[in-house]
């Protein structure tokens, strides 16, 4: 089929989760659908590459959420992908563990709130009631927030306390105890904590976790294939090398996209687009000019939430144990959990963040391990003129290429303090940068997470998935949470504009 040929009802730009899940929810309700994608493969950070047979993922981890009944659960069930997926689940007595400075003592988070406050109970026998206060707290404003929980129920959020009560002073209020607040907070790498993140979006991120922690085996990737095998049963398409450059608004309304332009010349006719880029692309891409200059002023100048560079490990057969967990290690005692992005470049990397990917080949030994360390976009901004991907592939200054080498042996010095013998059973490595996530993700910096959050205000860093342009939505990750979770949630609230409410929340609910 020409895809040139056809007026499309959703033209979605973006193969991230979030722009393949309004794809599958509007293409099931009988709409005609085409989800535009930049890049060979799909998916955003559901991404994977593959080294030496060894399979590593770019953004995904882990997944929480995913145990019977549990939102993510029936939100992978109502996309009918849940029973293909490829799922181990990670160590119940402790999936995420952390470990400080020279401390043997290694904390673990226990699945299931049950098991989480024994396990910190039994660390900190004097500090029970602090924990339980803490995981009360959590439900509590994950329960504000009815969507997160798949209700249908509408909730201002105008003055809402919850939007301003901040991580940091809710964390330390607690309690006294400084190694507990250090733990509370230690896993802020994934939603990229600062003093000034609102405790709503620590708690929506750790209690899904908590609920329940899985890997994909093979890597995250088989989710969009999954979930683009689904979107063809209902019609729907997803174009690959298909990069959006700008947009046309010749027509009867001139304030309607009538149509977008590919990079290679193709046009494509939609009755409604979806963006499922970041907001500040969106604008560049369908036109300053059409949006008021106080939205643009002020997308414009959102701060992004920061970066980082993985080190990818490739090891010899039978040298390292997989690990059932994921192994947060910070290297120094300065109580310094939400202060890792304003790092001293002479002391990075301040900590890490270390999972080894689950394999179909199984068994007691690992073929890899990432490792993420937070590093700010400015690193980078010497070579931000260069460009690589498979789809456009490009050369990047030797000077990168050393800046790399650099970094991925400061990660190594780190790591071999607690693993002395990583050097020796590492056959190779590779590294992603915060140009790597730039060029293949598509944000403007490559930042993790999109708009930082602020408590001190925030309803600033609210994006209303309507735009001023009457048939232009936005989805994804900077809508209402970033993440697996977060972009699938925003899918629906984008859904909404075309499906009826009600009717989808409730067909979502039925199939648990």
């Amino acid at each position: 089929m020409d895809i040139t040929e056809t007026e499309y009802d959703v033209v979605i730009v973006g193969s991230g989760l979030g722009g393949l899940a309004c794809a599958y929810i509007l293409a099931k309700a009988g709409k005609k659908v085409i989800c535009l994608e930049k890049n060979h493969q799909i998916g955003g950070n559901l991404q994977v590459f593959s080294r030496e047979k060894t399979v590593f993922d770019t953004g995904v981890h882990y997944l929480g959420g995913l145990d019977k009944g549990q939102n993510l659960y029936k939100l992978f069930r109502y996309f009918g992908i849940y029973d293909d997926l490829k799922l181990i689940r990670m160590d119940e007595e402790g999936f995420d563990r952390l470990h400080f400075h020279d401390e043997e003592k290694t904390y673990k988070y226990g699945m299931g709130y049950e098991k989480f406050i024994e396990n910190l109970v039994a660390d900190f026998p004097e500090e029970r009631a602090a924990i339980e206060k803490y995981c009360e707290l959590i439900q509590l404003f994950c329960s504000k927030f009815p969507l997160y929980n798949l209700i249908d129920k509408d909730v201002d959020y105008m003055g809402d306390e919850f939007l301003v009560t901040n991580a940091k002073e809710t964390i330390d209020g607690l309690t006294d105890n400084q190694r507990l607040r250090d733990i509370l907070a230690a896993t802020n790498m994934l939603y990229a904590g600062t003093p000034k993140t609102p405790f709503y979006v620590h708690a929506l991120v750790i209690n899904s976790y908590i609920q329940s922690s899985y890997r994909c085996i093979d890597g995250g990737s088989q989710i969009a294939i999954l979930m683009q095998r689904r979107i063809r049963k209902f019609g729907g398409e997803v174009v690959r090398r298909a990069k959006v450059v700008s947009a046309n608004y010749e027509g009867d309304d001139p304030r309607k996209v009538s149509s977008v332009n590919l990079e290679d010349g193709r046009v494509i006719k939609g009755k409604a687009y979806i963006s499922n880029m970041h907001p500040q692309q969106t604008i560049e891409i369908f036109g300053e000019e059409k949006f008021r200059k106080a939205y643009v002023n002020r997308i414009m100048s959102l701060k992004n939430t920061s970066s980082s560079f993985t080190l990818h490990l490739v090891f010899k057969p039978e040298t390292f144990k997989y690990l059932n967990y994921n192994l947060y290690q910070y290297n120094d005692d300065s109580n310094a959990m939400w202060d890792f992005q304003d790092y001293d470049k002479a002391g990075w990397p301040q900590g890490y963040m270390l999972s080894t990917p689950a394999s179909t080949r199984g068994g007691e030994w690992a073929d890899g391990a990432s490792i993420m360390c937070y590093m700010r976009p400015e690193e980078v901004e010497e070579w931000t003129d260069s460009f690589n991907t498979v789809t456009t592939p490009g050369e990047r200054p030797q000077g990168y290429e050393d800046f790399k080498k650099v970094c991925a042996e400061k990660i190594l010095d780190v790591v071999s303090k607690q693993f002395p013998n990583i050097r020796d059973i590492t056959t190779s490595y590779y590294c992603s940068t915060p140009l790597t996530f730039r060029d293949y993700i598509g944000t403007s910096d490559g930042n993790l997470y999109g708009v930082e959050k602020n408590s001190d205000d925030p309803l600033k860093t609210f994006i209303n998935p309507k735009t001023r342009i009457p048939n232009l939505i936005l989805t994804g990750a900077n809508i209402n949470l970033h993440g697996i979770l977060g972009v699938a949630i925003s899918s629906l609230v984008s859904s909404f504009e075309f499906v009826d409410r009600k009717e989808l929340l409730k067909e979502i609910n039925e199939l648990d």
